[in-house]
């Protein structure tokens, strides 16, 4: 009896033993990097905020510009009307200008479309760091004023966003209100343009939370291991924003709570009663029926993802071609490339590869135009006297069009240092040294993988005649970007 009440102390002590080295190893891979996490989170919250700010500053200001054309348009044809559609057009927003300006809240209920999964999470994580950390990570203490300074910065955050949201409802409303009212006067270009504004400034406030939902690495690390404490996950649930929107009363699991609701027997009773009284092909009827509202839910599915990639905040435009550009920062409406071509030798010109570099720019969603440069490298005459030279460089501009799908008109002008060199310092800036050439051609994208791109170029030269000496018309490119 002794040995096996031993064998069990020992077993008990093992098991404790190994639970707190796991404890341990968990908290302190905690405790190893909050302070850089917490420092990029206020930084990404805080440069949020400002672009929100600055967004909706000039959404405002322009569509309170086109509300007073439309006042002065309107006037000359009913001023009775003028005046009372915009009577207090200019004041509403100033108002809505300077709660922006001092973070004051407007009065709106919290709803479902304006909820973002991850940022509720990591609001959630940080009040739980903040409450509980003590328990669960030695540097709490030293680390209490990055949590604040960051809790903080998120409640501004969280502010603003709720702010932005009222004013695009706000603006969505005015924007029905002045086309119910003017649709009798023929305002149909001025109205168009409302819209346009109402459209791309939704279209950004989204794209600011995509941001919030794609975490850095570093977030995602800190937020997977806070995960793991069994607390965190009953804070979530009594402490977040959507345990906020549906709040539990107290009795779930419990049987009062499942008093007064069916039960399976009882829906399967009800089931089958319904078959019965619908005949003897019920059965096949409704497995039809099944299938044809499945059908009929993946192509809404299909037809949702294409137009909004089934955001709850989606915005319909009432215009042609809505460029998803415009609500694209400029670093992110830029392309760097890289391209390759090679070029057969001749009795005068050895045997080349060009190795170029570009710079573009997105225009809208089908064309762009960017500038590069190029090193143009010789392999010698053939295979059996391969020697490297310096054969010229050039400078580059381009434009592309799309064309259909993934095929786009590409036309470039470009200006190429054509002798061989040795070293930079014998480059020339003479204009007889350099050659030009007009290209036009297709171009063909594709992607390679997630995050990089590819194209291949099938162009003409129809400069190549002036060439001395002369160079083939044709020529292939085959291009990597990101």
């Amino acid at each position: 009896m002794k040995q096996l009440l031993l064998i069990l102390l020992v077993q008990v002590f093992i098991l404790s033993t190994v639970a707190a080295q796991d404890n341990a190893t968990t908290l302190d891979k905690i405790t190893g990097f909050p302070a850089k996490f917490l420092d990029k989170l206020s930084r990404k919250a805080a440069g949020l905020e400002e672009k929100i700010i600055a967004k909706t500053e000039k959404a405002l200001r322009r569509l309170e510009k086109q509300e007073q054309k439309l006042k002065k348009k309107l006037a000359k044809k009913d001023s009775l009307a003028a005046a009372q559609l915009f009577a207090e057009s200019e004041q509403t927003y100033q108002q809505l200008r300077s709660k922006l300006s001092k973070g004051e809240q407007f009065l709106s209920k919290s709803n479902l479309n304006n909820y973002v999964p991850y940022f509720d999470t990591l609001k959630t994580s940080l009040n739980f760091l903040q409450q509980e950390g003590d328990k669960y990570f030695s540097q709490a203490t030293a680390l209490k004023g990055k949590l604040t300074g960051s809790l903080d910065k998120l409640s501004a955050l969280d502010g603003k966003l709720n702010q932005a949201n009222a004013i695009r409802d706000y603006i969505k409303q005015r924007r029905a209100q002045l086309k119910e009212k003017l649709g009798q006067f023929g305002f149909a270009k001025e109205l168009k343009k409302i819209n346009k504004e109402v459209y791309y400034y939704s279209q950004q406030l989204q794209e600011y939370k995509d941001i919030l939902k794609d975490p850095e690495k570093l977030e995602q690390k800190a937020i997977g291991l806070i995960r793991q404490l069994p607390a965190f996950r009953d804070f979530m649930q009594k402490h977040s924003e959507l345990a906020a929107l549906f709040p539990d009363n107290g009795l779930y699991g419990t049987p009062q709570g499942l008093a007064g609701l069916q039960t399976r027997n009882d829906i399967q009773a009800l089931l089958q009663g319904r078959i019965a009284a619908a005949g003897p092909n019920a059965n096949q009827l409704i497995q039809q029926n099944i299938q044809q509202a499945q059908a009929q839910l993946s192509q809404l599915k299909n037809k949702i993802n294409e137009l909004g990639g089934g955001s709850s905040d989606m915005e319909m435009p009432d215009f042609k071609r809505p460029n998803a550009q415009k609500t694209k920062s400029f670093w992110k409406r830029l392309e760097l490339g890289t391209n390759l071509q090679n070029t057969r030798g001749n009795n005068f010109l050895p045997i080349t590869t060009d190795l170029g570099l570009s710079l573009g720019y997105k225009l809208n969603d089908k064309s762009s135009f960017g500038v590069g440069a190029s090193y143009k490298m010789g392999w010698g005459n053939d295979i059996r006297r391969i020697t490297v030279t310096h054969e010229g460089i050039g400078l580059r501009s381009y434009i592309d069009f799309k064309l259909k799908g993934s095929f786009f008109i590409s036309g470039g002008y470009e200006q190429n240092y054509r002798p061989r060199f040795n070293n930079i310092q014998q480059l020339s800036i003479q204009p007889d040294y350099w050659t030009q050439s007009g290209l036009v051609g297709i171009k063909k994208k594709y992607s390679i993988g997630k995050k990089y791109k590819g194209n291949m170029q099938l162009l003409f030269d129809f400069l190549y005649k002036n060439h001395a000496p002369q160079t083939q018309p044709i020529l292939f490119r085959l291009g990597y970007g990101l």
